[in-house]
Order: C-alpha cells, then sequence, then structure tokens
C-alpha cells in the first residue's frame, strides 16, 4: 500500500508539472532564448541571402523583423518585417521573415514578449562565415548589429510587455 501511495505521488506531480510548465525570465534572458529560437533559422536565412545574390551581387542591408512571442505556447506570432528599419530590398526581406513562421520559444515564459530582431546583410568574400549574433539588452527598437566584414550578421533586441 505504501508503494502505491508513492507511485500515485509521484503521478500526480508529474501531470501538475506538465501541464504548468513556463519560464519566469528576466528581459536579458528573454532576449537571450528568443534568439536562440531563432538561430535555429541560420541556415535558412542564409540560404534566403544566398539565393538573392545570384541576382544582384553586391546584395546590402539590414532586414528587420517584429513579433510577439505567445505566453501560453511560446509561439512567435504576428511576425511581421518593420519596413521603417529595413533596407534590403525584396526578395530577401519576405524570405526571411517566410523562415521565421512556426517557431515556438519553449518553455513557453510566464510574461508575452514583444520583440524586434535585425539582421544585417553584407556582401564578402565567398564562404564568409555569418558572425556570431550577440543579443542586445532589452529595448523598443533594433539594437545596432554585431561588426562583421563580410556575410551574415545578426544584432537584436527583444522587450517584454
Amino acid at each position: 500500500m505504501k508503494k502505491s501511495l508513492i507511485s500515485l505521488t509521484v503521478v500526480s506531480l508529474a501531470a501538475l508539472s506538465a501541464g504548468c510548465s513556463f519560464a519566469a525570465r528576466t528581459p536579458e534572458m528573454y532576449a537571450s532564448d528568443t534568439q536562440k529560437v531563432l538561430e535555429s533559422k541560420s541556415a535558412d536565412i542564409k540560404k534566403c541571402y544566398d539565393d538573392a545574390l545570384k541576382g544582384k551581387q553586391d546584395l546590402a542591408g539590414r532586414v528587420t523583423v517584429k513579433f510577439t512571442v505567445k505566453n501560453e505556447t511560446g509561439e512567435l506570432t504576428n511576425v511581421q518585417l518593420d519596413p521603417a528599419n529595413t533596407t534590403a530590398v525584396e526578395p530577401l526581406p519576405g524570405c526571411v521573415t517566410a523562415a521565421l513562421q512556426g517557431l515556438k520559444l519553449t518553455p513557453p515564459d510566464d510574461k508575452e514578449g514583444l520583440a524586434t530582431f535585425t539582421w544585417e546583410f553584407a556582401s564578402g568574400p565567398a564562404g564568409a562565415a555569418p558572425a556570431v549574433p550577440v543579443a542586445a539588452p532589452a529595448a523598443a527598437a533594433p539594437a545596432a548589429p554585431a561588426a562583421a566584414t563580410g556575410g551574415l550578421s545578426l544584432g537584436a533586441a527583444a522587450g517584454m510587455k
């Protein structure tokens, strides 16, 4: 009987924790964790740039997107181009925005997040490796991008509401 009671308690605790799984992040952690989710699409975004380069060898510019991270699901929703802070020409901005569809922050946070992320594109030596992105402190505007001599770099800012 004692073993059954312990098993029931363990199963009950596991069920409760599975139903209430979320994180309580600081703004810096929120930006960093969101950036890691976006980095999972780095290969897709690099492909966007490589494909766009086929039509214009000196393609350069910035693509800035804004989105919401839902608190209950962690889903990135309302992923939209920020035209005021985007300087790259189509098809690059549309491709980057499309690449971000369907992403999720896991575990979700207990707060909804509003984020702005910026990718800086510059033509450089063939095969130049993308710079490692660095998250900026929480802010409402895009952060200065990470410096890069060529290839693709990502600068980021994210805020929580």
